[in-house]
């Protein structure tokens, strides 16, 4: 056994404060931490990337598995206490959103909040992960796995298409040092075989939910800004095949709609496409 979650915590405050900017609010309850390895099922074959590492309990706790681990870390202070702690961590100094990730299978992190949207996009791309296993705000894994009717968004109807998400664990504030205003949640992460059409069906929800309060037929009139983007669609294709397609449910707002109905509504919008020639 390691260290201990605390006895880290508290050897990193010793050599600085945390950076507020970066929402450093580290993780202190090692039953979350057992959970969290649990959930990742790790093995010596594996290699896992760790984002936000900060003061090393997640990253003690995976490296005892034997896998191999490569963390990324923002802060350079961190970074010196990390390569002094773990001398064999494989360690990349910079910023997540914009460092080159290597080729990993999988995600297990207690990641900072701010970047936890544009992380769950770049995950989604590299295609090698299978499998997450994250700490994340509750209002956002919420949002993820559309836990509720009211939590339908873009992130999670466009999630469901590459994830299958769980809320596994509810986090208290008094587990994190210092201790966050809001509630936490470990989330787990499987990857899916993406469905027919699901680029298209992606770039119809986030134009349509950007303004939920319209109803779908007056937001997906206009050709999304990155309709190009998709395999044989352009501007003028888009605008004739929506002209042309019957589709009920156009009438209701983007909520009412179910991940079923937004892959049908693609499907028809291909079809029509494809007819036009």
């Amino acid at each position: 056994m390691g260290q201990g979650a605390r006895k880290l915590i508290d050897q990193l405050r010793m050599r600085q404060d945390n950076v507020k900017s970066l929402g450093q609010h580290f993780l202190n309850n090692e039953d979350v931490l057992d959970k969290t390895i649990t959930l990742a099922d790790i093995s010596g074959q594996d290699h896992v990337i760790e984002i936000g590492p900060g003061p090393g309990v997640l990253t003690e706790r995976l490296l005892e598995t034997d896998c191999e681990l490569t963390a990324i870390e923002i802060d350079q202070g961190i970074c010196d206490f990390l390569k002094h702690t773990f001398p064999n961590l494989n360690l990349i100094s910079g910023d997540a959103l914009r460092e080159k990730w290597p080729k990993v299978n999988k995600l297990v992190a207690n990641i900072p909040y701010q970047i936890s949207s544009p992380l769950i996009d770049i995950t989604t791309k590299m295609q090698s992960i299978e499998y997450v296993v994250i700490l994340v705000q509750e209002e956002f894994a919420e949002r993820l796995v559309v836990e509720w009717e009211g939590d339908k968004g873009s992130l999670g109807m466009c999630s469901m298409l590459d994830w299958e998400s769980k809320i596994e664990m509810r986090v208290g504030p008094h587990c994190f040092t210092p201790s966050p205003k809001v509630n936490s949640c470990l989330v787990s992460m499987k990857r899916l075989e993406p469905p027919k059409n699901s680029k298209l069906t992606k770039i119809l929800i986030r134009q349509a939910f950007e303004q939920r309060r319209k109803k779908i037929r007056n937001t997906l009139s206009k050709a999304p800004k990155r309709i190009s983007r998709v395999k044989n669609w352009h501007n003028k294709a888009y605008r004739d095949a929506f002209q042309s397609i019957d589709y009920p449910l156009l009438d209701c707002r983007p909520e009412e709609l179910e991940i079923e109905d937004w892959l049908d509504l693609a499907g028809l919008l291909e079809d029509a496409r494809a007819a036009m020639g």
